[in-house]
């Protein structure tokens, strides 16, 4: 009986090791997905304030599951993802923030 408890502690403390090292390293791997009022979505790696966008634009922030499910939806046009997202997409084109 005894034995039977301490590997029930041990498989315990495991798998709440095995968690939290999922939990610690989840972060480096979040992205986001900005879309437009033209319906055009890009991979982000970090999100900007909604204000640095021109108001027009009017910018939504989705999570990368948000992709995965609407990826081929015909109602979003997926443009390249930058390697600099500085930026954003209007009408087709990549307009850099101004630094």
């Amino acid at each position: 009986m005894v034995i039977w408890i301490r590997s029930l502690r041990t498989g315990a403390l495991a798998a709440t090791l095995a968690a939290g090292a999922m939990v610690a390293t989840s972060g480096l791997a979040c992205a986001d997905i900005a879309c437009n009022s033209y319906s055009e979505c890009w991979h982000t790696k970090q999100r900007y304030a909604v204000e640095v966008y021109p108001a027009e634009l009017g910018i939504h922030f989705y999570s990368d599951d948000w992709r995965n499910s609407n990826e081929f939806n015909g109602h979003y046009n997926w443009m390249s993802d930058r390697d600099d997202d500085r930026g954003y997409y209007s009408r087709g084109r990549w307009h850099s923030f101004a630094n």
